[in-house]
C-alpha cells in the first residue's frame, strides 16, 4: 500500500525540494514556463503572460491539502533561486505505481540538477511512500532527459509512437522508462536525505 505523505521538503546536497507558494509565480514564469526551449517538451505551450502562471501556481498550491499530491519546486540552496519543478502523478491504487515528471529552467541544464532532483524523489517514493514502480517518458528529440532517467537507474522499456501532441499541434514519439522498487532497493545505497515536515522539523532521514 502506498504511504501517501503529501509534499514535505526534501533536502539534497545542493537543493531544497519544497512546496510552491503563490509568491513563486513570477520566478516560475521567468525561469521556465515562459521559455519555449523548456516547454517544447511539455504538452502545454509556453505561458505568454504571468497571469497564466499565477493561475497555474494557485491551482498547485490549492492541492497541497491532499496527502496524495506530490509536487515540488526545485530551489538552489546557495542562491535561493527557484529553477524548476518535479512531481509524482497518475497514482494507480491497484498496482501501486505512479509516474514522475520534471521541468528545469534552460539556464540550469547540464549541471546535474535534474539528476539530483529525480534521484531524491525516487528515494523518497520507494523508501518512504512504498511505491511499487515509478515510470517516466521523454520526447525522442529530448535525449538529455533520457540520460537523466538512465543515471538514476531507470531502464527504457519501449517507445510509444505519437504518445503526445504539443501546443504546436505536433505529435511526438516518446521513450518510456521505468524502475521497480525491488530493483531500486537492491541496487542503490540508502541515501541520507533529510525529509522536513510542514512545521520545519526534520521528520525522517531517508
Amino acid at each position: 500500500m502506498i504511504n501517501y505523505s503529501g509534499t514535505p521538503t526534501i533536502e539534497t546536497d545542493r537543493l531544497n525540494l519544497r512546496r510552491l507558494e503563490l509568491t513563486d509565480a513570477q520566478s516560475v514564469f521567468d525561469n521556465w514556463l515562459s521559455d519555449e526551449r523548456v516547454t517544447d517538451n511539455l504538452i502545454k505551450g509556453a505561458h505568454k503572460t504571468v497571469s497564466e502562471t499565477i493561475e497555474r501556481v494557485a491551482g498547485i498550491v490549492s492541492e497541497y491539502g491532499s496527502g496524495k499530491f506530490c509536487y515540488w519546486g526545485i530551489q538552489l540552496k546557495a542562491s535561493g533561486e527557484l529553477i524548476g519543478a518535479i512531481d509524482f502523478f497518475n497514482f494507480d491504487s491497484a498496482t501501486e505505481n505512479c509516474e514522475v515528471g520534471y521541468s528545469l529552467g534552460y539556464k540550469w541544464w547540464n549541471q546535474g540538477y535534474g539528476t539530483e532532483s529525480l534521484k531524491s524523489v525516487m528515494e523518497f517514493g520507494f523508501r518512504h511512500m512504498n511505491i511499487h514502480k515509478i515510470s517516466a517518458a521523454h520526447n525522442l528529440d529530448n535525449a538529455a532527459s533520457g540520460k537523466i532517467m538512465s543515471k538514476v537507474g531507470m531502464e527504457q522499456e519501449g517507445t510509444i509512437r505519437h504518445m503526445i501532441r504539443n501546443a504546436k499541434n505536433q505529435y511526438k514519439d516518446c521513450a518510456v522508462y521505468g524502475i521497480l522498487q525491488e530493483d531500486y532497493l537492491k541496487n542503490t545505497v540508502r541515501a541520507h536525505t533529510p525529509i522536513i515536515n510542514s512545521t520545519g522539523q526534520v521528520s525522517e532521514t531517508i
